[in-house]
């Protein structure tokens, strides 16, 4: 027997496409939010939409922003030398609680991956190849995962023949972990101790 309205259990069904939110927690979740004033439901849904309708990629890094170009981009006192490519916009926002990295971003928007149909095209690669004229550094900082490997290798080559430097994160930080979820220090050393990849 069903017990369970289907209003909530469609709120739960959505809540649960967050990454890490399994079933039994979406569920708190849409416990906790019908027992919310109807004005802060309101409120919650037009922050919601608002704030989606405002934000877009910066055509620069393809970081999450307001105002394109965005912050990072404008920003004349970084080093224009140094881009650092990332899996996603988390990525950026984690290496910068460090304070250890003072050059620009790359945003590639996903990892390389086969078996998902991801390749080098449904990438921003181009865009990354486009940006190179200055730059002496490219420090690959993807996360730890094979994909994530498999992407760093292939930016390796792509770039050899180039006149820059390539480096990567320090080992130290956790296979099949995600950045944004590593914790300042290690994070911090892994940026400090970067290295080239051969």
């Amino acid at each position: 027997m069903k017990i369970l309205p289907d209003s909530l259990e469609r709120i739960t069904e959505q809540f649960s496409r967050f990454p890490g939110i399994g079933k039994k927690t979406a569920q708190r979740m849409a416990f906790q939010l019908i027992e919310w004033d109807p004005e802060d439901v309101q409120r919650l849904g037009e922050v919601i939409i608002q704030s989606t309708e405002k934000l877009r990629k910066c055509s620069i890094c393809n970081l999450i922003t307001e105002a394109d170009p965005c912050p990072v981009c404008l920003d004349t006192r970084r080093d224009e030398s140094i881009l650092c490519v990332v899996e996603d916009s988390k990525d950026v926002v984690a290496i910068e609680e460090t304070s250890r990295f003072s050059g620009k971003y790359h945003i590639l928007g996903g990892v390389l991956s086969p078996l998902e149909g991801i390749g080098p095209d449904q990438l921003n690669i181009r865009n990354l190849l486009g940006r190179l004229e200055n730059v002496t550094e490219i420090v690959i900082a993807m996360n730890p995962s094979v994909e994530g490997e498999t992407t760093s290798l292939y930016l390796a080559r792509l770039l050899q023949d180039k006149d820059i430097k390539v480096t990567r994160l320090a080992r130290g930080i956790p296979s099949g972990g995600d950045l944004e979820y590593i914790d300042g220090v290690t994070l911090g050393r892994a940026l400090d101790d970067r290295h080239e990849l051969t």
